[in-house]
Parts: C-alpha cells; sequence; structure tokens
C-alpha cells in the first residue's frame, strides 16, 4: 500500500477539535475508589469485553457511547446512578441525554449507530499486557540531537490506545472507513510498548534497524497473550498501520496525530489560561444564594477580574 492516492477528503472539519479535547480530558479525570483515569478503565473495559467474547462491533459502541457520556457526567456512570438508587430507566436516559449532548457534532449515521449500545464494562479477565501498557508513561516530545521535553503528568499508553480508538471510530465517516477495523488496530497499536518503555522518536532513531525486529517481537509476545480467534482478528486489523493507503489507515493516522498533538495542547492551554477566563468565562465561582459575598470577597482581597 502507498499514500499516492489523494483521498476526496483529507481532514475532518476543524469544529471536532472541541469534541476531541473535551474527549482526550478522560485521561485526567479520576475519582475516589477507582484505580488510573477514565480512559485507562475503557481501555481495560474494551479488551475484557474482547476476550470475553464481545464482537467488536459491540465493543467500539460500547466504549465510543461511554466515552462520549463521560465529557459531561465525568465518572459518574450507571453504576453510580444505581447505587445511589436511581431506577434504571432514569440513568439511563441521563446518561443517553449525556451522550447526546456531547455527539453534536458526530455523523449522524454513526451517532444512530452509537443509540442504545451496551455498558462498557470490565467483566472479566484481561491479558497482562493491559495493565502494563497503563503503567508505561508515554515518552514525551523527543527528538534527535535536541533535549527531550516532557510534561507531568505524562499520559500512559493505554491511554493512549484508548483515545485513539474512539477518535478513530468518530472519524472513520470522514473517511468512509470501517469501525470495527480502525478501532481494534487503534486499541492495539503500541502492543510493543508493554515490553519495551517508551524512548520516543529520538530513541527510536538510534535503534536502527534492531528497531522493527524488537517491536515484531514485542507485538507477537503481547498477541500470544490472547484468545487465538481475536488474535488472529488483531493482527488482521493492525494491517492498517504502516501507512495512509486505505480509508481505515487514514481514520486511524488522523486519529493518532490528532492525539499526539491535543495531548500537548492541553499542557500549553492550561499554562495560558487567564483568571479573566477562569472567573467570566468559566464561571469559577458561579451563580448561587452566596454569589454576591463571593464577588464581594475576591474584589476586595484583588483577585477579581
Amino acid at each position: 500500500m502507498t499514500d499516492g492516492i489523494v483521498p476526496a477528503v483529507e481532514a475532518p472539519p476543524a469544529r471536532i477539535l472541541e469534541l476531541f479535547r473535551e474527549l482526550g480530558e478522560l485521561k485526567r479525570i479520576r475519582s475516589a475508589g477507582r484505580d488510573g483515569s477514565i480512559a485507562d478503565r475503557l481501555f481495560v473495559a474494551a479488551w475484557s469485553a474482547l476476550c470475553g467474547g464481545r464482537p467488536v462491533s459491540e465493543a467500539w459502541r460500547a466504549t465510543v457511547t461511554a466515552a462520549l457520556a463521560a465529557t459531561r457526567l465525568g465518572d459518574i456512570d450507571r453504576g453510580v446512578l444505581g447505587t445511589l438508587g436511581l431506577p434504571a430507566a432514569d440513568a439511563q436516559s441521563i446518561f443517553d441525554r449525556a451522550t447526546e449532548e456531547a455527539a453534536e457534532e458526530v455523523d449522524p449515521g454513526l451517532r444512530a449507530m452509537l443509540r442504545n449500545a451496551p455498558p462498557a464494562e470490565a467483566t472479566g479477565t484481561v491479558p497482562p499486557f493491559v495493565a502494563l501498557l497503563a503503567r508505561q508513561p508515554r515518552a514525551g516530545v523527543t527528538c534527535p540531537g535536541r533535549p527531550r521535553l516532557l510534561l507531568e503528568p505524562p499520559e500512559n499508553h493505554a491511554e493512549h490506545c484508548l483515545m485513539v480508538a474512539v477518535y478513530g471510530v468518530l472519524l472513520c465517516p470522514v473517511y468512509g472507513a470501517r469501525p470495527e477495523i480502525v478501532f481494534l488496530a487503534a486499541l492495539a497499536h503500541h502492543l510493543h510498548n508493554a515490553l519495551i518503555p517508551d524512548s520516543g522518536f529520538a530513541g527510536e532513531v538510534l535503534l536502527g534497524e534492531h528497531l522493527e525486529p524488537a517491536f515484531a517481537r514485542a507485538t507477537e509476545m503481547a498477541l500470544a497473550e490472547l484468545p487465538p480467534d481475536l488474535a488472529e482478528q488483531t493482527r488482521e486489523a493492525r494491517a492498517i498501520l504502516p501507512d495512509a493507503g486505505t480509508p481505515e489507515g487514514r481514520a486511524f493516522h488522523a486519529a493518532d496525530t490528532l492525539d499526539r498533538v491535543l495531548q500537548i495542547e492541553q499542557h500549553l492551554r492550561a499554562g495560558k489560561a487567564s483568571m479573566s477566563y477562569v472567573l467570566n468565562d468559566m464561571a469559577l465561582v458561579h451563580e448561587g444564594p452566596v454569589k454576591s459575598f463571593q464577588d464581594r470577597l475576591l474584589a476586595a482581597v484583588g483577585l477579581s477580574a
């Protein structure tokens, strides 16, 4: 395959970036009593479902729907609402409203496919590589001959793979790609990093001719942990990874590129936020019975904007 054919559509509309930025924050949302970020746990749930025999077509719908809802509800999921005593129908209604609100920019046909998706739950065991990827930090920004730029806290490979899978599915209508292939390839595109620490571009250049054989061996070691049928399905999906010569390859590489850049943008954007934006645009001190007192307090101590 080559990248010589110019696709009918080169890129998604720029307005989709706002949704992608919101989804990217799932790498950083955590809550008491749960390990890891929301993105971490969706990665575990996806592999748990696949290893338990759930079809990829159900796994991607469950994962993407849960990710969209989490942009509005954070870590309040069906389980939390059930624990609070909400009837199942009411909890589902809240979940559906959150998903629909978040999915405003999603292709209408894809949005219809996401309705009535099964829950994204880790219902069984997962292969060891899943936990290793969740503990393996990403390298940050590296370039041969230049010092590493590492922004804390670093994301991990589970979070990155999950987000590329979600972005990739959402981009499938743009490129005419098959969601099942893009989702599975994205979930599995860093299997080698379960064994090989991420040294970034600079380290990969130094590995030279040993890079590809090392990555291939580490990938096969991870694939060996999967049920045989799923391992073969994953190998076939990963065939899209080397280039952007297919609709699926374009959807994957667009998602991978956007996640890598938006991850860095998140750090830079937070560093440039002003007090005026936080207080006025984001309503940090929002309307309520003590709002006038709070405003007077901030003005008196010099923190108003």
